[in-house]
């Protein structure tokens, strides 16, 4: 078996659980903070529950091309408001699954990359998200994606506290 690399994040944000839940099943939610800066995401739709998928759509700005890079979660695990786990796959416009060479990423991304959420009540309206992405190729991938997704958590972080 091919070694692979993970990403593993821990933040803390100034907002009760049930609030950054819903930033993660929300679809109005999830088009606020979806994608590093200076990305959009135009497209976001939530059918939350075991089987279920959530789909977004990342646009890139007009700098650096402006194309759309769609991304499928498949729901495999969940428990609200602690517990999201899921598949992530790039898809077509369709949400039909499609390879990262499909959809223009670099091949050192996984075609099946399992992600858990955790979410916990520090209390005082407090609450602390660790996650944790499987299945990096290289060492370089699952540094860009660590990059991004710090991003988007930043963005996430914003949002839950402007719109408590």
């Amino acid at each position: 078996m091919a070694m692979t690399f993970d990403v593993e994040v821990s933040r803390e944000f100034e907002a009760p659980i049930e609030r950054v839940w819903a930033a993660w099943t929300t679809p109005a939610d999830l088009r606020g903070w979806w994608g590093p800066e200076g990305f959009t995401c135009p497209r976001a739709e939530a059918d939350i529950r075991v089987g279920g998928a959530i789909i977004v759509t990342m646009r890139a700005p007009a700098e650096w091309g402006g194309a759309d890079y769609h991304n499928r979660w498949d729901i495999t695990d969940l428990e609200a408001p602690t517990t999201l786990r899921y598949i992530m796959r790039f898809c077509d416009e369709d949400g039909t699954p499609i390879t990262p060479a499909e959809a223009g990423v670099p091949t050192a991304t996984t075609e099946d990359g399992r992600h858990e959420v955790t979410l916990t009540d520090l209390g005082d309206g407090r609450t602390r998200l660790d996650m944790v992405e499987h299945g990096y190729l290289t060492a370089e991938a699952r540094d860009m994606s660590r990059m991004g997704l710090e991003q988007c958590l930043d963005k996430m972080q914003r949002l839950v506290a402007s719109q408590p």
